[in-house]
């Protein structure tokens, strides 16, 4: 193990040379080391020091936009203050493909002026992740559904789902998924494996990420963070729906790739700093090419139930 007085100048240099690359380097360092500590055989207490080392050992720094940068959708932007009449300032998001081919969602921001010129604001050199946001909920009816259609309504998912509540969270739907593998003795069936797993990707496929305020938009990247997304997230397509009450929500579907299959999903957002990933029910809801219409339909008009796609949340 290396001696205690050598960490500090070790981490030194390393902290030089990214900390031109990524904003609050340290906190970062301290971020990866809280992801893997749990893997570590270490006795003791760890330093911060060595903390932070270790963590700057699984930077895994990645080129999100290396290869292109393409495939974009346009929205106004929430935030309409302090322009001249006439003008708009709007949000681009664009699909950036980075290394291995993996591709996630990227934005920018700018201004179309009283005279038509748009003009599409610098960026930033830094990039940043958000957090997640633990212990989504789920409904339960709308689980299940899902996991119907995924081909997946065996024995074991209906024993799995009747420890549930007609709501659940991530823990307890694991504590569930737990409880059933450990009352096979004799070790589960291979179906049962796939149940398991099939039901753990899809909750995993629900989440909500929170970006910082103080971030600008143009360092604020959505990379792919679940089983359903790990070789991609593809050609995002924004639309704004305007509430009665006058509020504005952002919704995107997204095509998630996981190397062999491909799912349209949901993000959500009302300001984006904090989105909200979800899963799309529905016989509509397969392949590639699914859009949003950007206006809401009168509830009075005839809508074909081969068409009705309904949210899993």
């Amino acid at each position: 193990m290396l001696p205690e007085e050598q960490v500090g100048a070790l981490l030194d240099g390393i902290s030089a040379e990214f900390s031109q690359r990524h904003q609050q380097i340290r906190k970062v360092f301290l971020e990866r080391f809280e992801q893997v500590h749990e893997l570590l055989s270490a006795d003791g207490e760890i330093s911060e020091q060595r903390r932070l080392l270790i963590g700057s050992y699984f930077l895994a720094e990645y080129s999100l936009e290396s290869a292109a940068l393409f495939n974009p959708s346009i929205v106004p932007h929430p935030d309409q203050t302090g322009l001249p009449a006439g003008a708009l300032r709007f949000i681009l998001s664009l699909r950036a493909t980075g290394e291995g081919h993996i591709s996630s969602i990227t934005f920018r921001t700018g201004i179309i002026h009283p005279d038509r010129r748009i003009e599409v604001l610098p960026t930033t050199d830094f990039l940043t992740e958000p957090r997640q946001i633990p212990n989504p909920l789920y409904e339960k009816a709308l689980f299940a559904r899902k996991l119907s259609e995924l081909g997946l309504a065996g024995e074991f998912m209906r024993r799995v789902m009747n420890k549930l509540g007609e709501s659940f969270s991530l823990e307890e739907l694991r504590s569930s998924l737990q409880s059933e593998q450990f009352r096979q003795p004799d070790g589960m069936t291979q179906q049962d494996q796939d149940e398991a797993q099939g039901i753990w990707m899809l909750a995993r496929s629900n989440y909500e990420v929170q970006f910082q305020p103080g971030q600008q938009l143009s360092e604020r990247i959505l990379f792919p963070a679940t089983p359903s997304q790990r070789n991609g997230m593809e050609d995002a397509r924004f639309v704004c729906f305007r509430n009665d009450d006058g509020t504005r929500v952002y919704y995107a579907t997204f095509t998630a790739y996981d190397g062999r299959v491909v799912m349209p999903e949901l993000v959500e957002t009302s300001d984006f700093l904090r989105f909200r990933f979800i899963t799309l029910n529905g016989p509509a809801a397969e392949n590639k090419g699914m859009a949003i219409f950007p206006h809401k339909l009168a509830a009075s008009m005839p809508c074909s139930p081969a068409m009705t796609t309904r949210i899993s949340t």
